[in-house]
């Protein structure tokens, strides 16, 4: 596989600086951009070196930490740009969270790959991560916009309706668009490192399918939690 060099691996900074210009004059906001990309590559780079770490050593007692922490952040963000920020608001969007993910996680570890031991930290630690990433996204789209709506007095049987169907817009349209119009993130990988391009398909159709069913399963958990407390 191609290595990058660090000078390489600068010039991506280009078309960044060329957003973060525009960001900064229509939106008065110089510092987000600039926070957001110091702090990925710093977590980046510290997991790098970590995930070493994690993959030599096998713990599982680790491994469940780190889930666990997944989660916890996930839901942490999922509750940034809520209105309501209260405990009881965050254990609903972490119990949410936690029911998705870990139903995809456990049906994918355990059926679907077929691993000799349940925890596997090269397949279970990426895994996670994007399935509790993808999930916290779609949450938090649902949550922003079923109060967008019952701002307006919009009933919440119908917030709820307008919610669940704009968060899922992202998850249909990378099943529609996959292969068509992009060759998603994990299949590029598994290709450039030399893995048979069938084998990475069939990879990435139980990524595709786990994405959409998490979205969709922590939404359904949140609304029916949110449901029972409103009524």
């Amino acid at each position: 596989m191609q290595t990058i060099s660090f000078f390489s691996l600068s010039l991506t900074l280009i078309p960044l600086i060329f957003v973060w210009y525009f960001y900064n004059k229509w939106t008065n906001d110089k510092s987000e951009i600039i926070i957001s990309t110091v702090r990925m590559l710093i977590q980046l780079i510290l997991i790098g070196y970590v995930l070493i770490y994690i993959f030599d050593e096998k713990n599982t007692f680790l491994g469940i930490f780190i889930i666990i922490f997944m989660i916890a952040v996930s839901s942490l963000i999922s509750l940034r740009n809520t209105n309501d920020r209260s405990l009881k608001h965050y254990t609903h969007i972490f119990l949410a969270i936690s029911a998705a993910g870990l139903i995809n996680l456990l049906l994918i570890t355990v059926f679907v790959l077929d691993l000799d031991t349940i925890y596997e930290p090269r397949y279970v630690i990426p895994i996670a991560g994007m399935i509790f990433a993808n999930t916290m996204n779609a949450l938090s789209l649902a949550i922003e916009r079923f109060e967008k709506e019952t701002q307006r007095d919009v009933d919440f049987v119908k917030s709820r309706h307008i919610a669940f169907k704009a968060c899922m817009i992202p998850q249909i349209n990378s099943l529609l668009a996959v292969g068509v119009v992009a060759l998603p993130g994990m299949m590029t990988g598994q290709i450039l490192s030399g893995i048979d391009p069938l084998i990475a398909v069939r990879y990435q159709i139980m990524i595709m399918i786990m994405m959409l069913s998490s979205a969709g399963i922590s939404t359904i958990i949140y609304f029916l939690m949110k449901k029972k407390n409103i009524y």
